[in-house]
């Protein structure tokens, strides 16, 4: 027999594809990624309900007085004060959204388009700066706009982006000189 012909003789066809444990690979695949997603969702749930102590987010008041600043941009999430990877679900807290900020002499008012709008009075602001990051979300030194405020007997930092992040400065000195004016005040009370 020629070359020619042992190499034809020897030709297999070409191997089949088994449908069925491909099939079953990505069925197994989905099950996985579908509990996984349930279990999130569930820690989720629990994180609520372990912080179910934390009283109903105040509304703003019917007249707040005239704006001193508005910021539009995203809205980020709260934590408890100094631990920035305790996120803070209750009440909706953990949505992130779009947010509109308005300052006035009554407080911080914050609507979230798609999620729970809160207030946070003048006098339950302690402190503003500019940070790095806060649960899940990590932007550049001085990136994010973060606000210290009690509601209860919890101390809760807030993290904002602005769509125009050179308004963080003057938003930090606005509310700080605010929480200055409101502790003398109060002090001299």
């Amino acid at each position: 027999m020629t070359p020619v012909l042992l190499l034809a003789a020897e030709k297999e066809s070409a191997q089949v594809t088994d449908w069925a444990a491909r099939i079953g690979w990505v069925v197994g695949l989905a099950l996985f990624v579908a509990l996984v997603y349930w279990l999130m969702r569930e820690g989720w749930k629990w994180r609520g309900t372990l912080q179910g102590d934390l009283p109903e987010l105040p509304t703003a008041p019917d007249d707040p007085g005239p704006a001193k600043l508005s910021m539009s941009g995203r809205y980020h999430g709260s934590t408890t004060a100094g631990q920035w990877l305790d996120r803070i679900v209750a009440h909706g807290l953990g949505t992130r959204s779009r947010a509109e900020l308005t300052l006035t002499d009554a407080g911080l008012d914050v609507v979230r388009p798609g999620a729970k709008d809160f207030f946070v009075p003048a006098a339950a602001l302690r402190e503003a700066r500019l940070d790095k990051g806060i649960a899940g979300k990590a932007l550049t030194e001085g990136g994010l706009l973060v606000v210290t405020w009690e509601h209860g007997d919890r101390l809760i930092d807030s993290g904002f982006r602005s769509d125009h992040a050179a308004e963080h400065h003057e938003w930090v000195q606005n509310l700080n000189s605010m929480i200055e004016t409101n502790t003398r005040e109060g002090a001299e009370r």
